[in-house]
């Protein structure tokens, strides 16, 4: 299947110069989201996954699929202040400044193996923290597995020691 055929783009959005990468005709069709869903889970079987983590809000919609999928848990990641128990928390660069990411810091265990999902792979710094988030409690990075990576922003070298999968790559445009 040709996954590339439901991502729909969306230019100057959220801003003037970026080309947006909507998800939703791939979520709205039965067959694509099936076999996106597959695609992951079949990248995470033999990597001994415990919980998936995903962050807000897109990586939250296959990212918990993925756990259902593969009969693991799932770990959510939010921007912060919208967790309500203790939290640790991880600090990534943007354009202009930085942002972090926290999750609930008992959820996930020492040892436990963790496969991140997010819906895109841009710059890499969203991806790294969730990675850092994974280890600072003591788990491991099984791998990484994205739908879209816009390869010309060349996230995938802040993830080098890890094992990444993207489904669709786009490179400049």
């Amino acid at each position: 299947m040709e996954l590339a055929e439901f991502i729909r783009d969306i230019p100057d959005f959220p801003k003037k110069g970026i080309v947006f990468k909507d998800i939703t005709p791939l979520l709205q069709d039965r067959e694509a989201l099936r076999y996106t869903v597959d695609r992951m889970a079949e990248f995470a079987v033999g990597k001994k996954i415990d919980v998936v983590l995903g962050a807000e809000a897109r990586g939250f919609i296959l990212g918990a699929t993925l756990a259902y999928t593969l009969g693991v848990g799932f770990v959510p990641a939010r921007k912060p202040g919208k967790l309500p128990h203790m939290t640790v928390a991880a600090e990534y660069d943007l354009e202009y400044g930085t942002d972090s990411l926290e999750v609930h810091e008992d959820s996930i265990r020492p040892g436990s193996r963790v496969l991140v999902h997010d819906d895109l792979l841009a710059t890499g710094g969203t991806a790294r923290a969730k990675c850092d988030l994974v280890e600072k409690l003591g788990g491991e990075v099984a791998g990484l597995a994205f739908i879209i990576e816009l390869s010309f922003l060349n996230g995938r070298d802040k993830l080098k020691e890890y094992d990444v999968l993207s489904l669709i790559k786009y490179g400049a445009e």
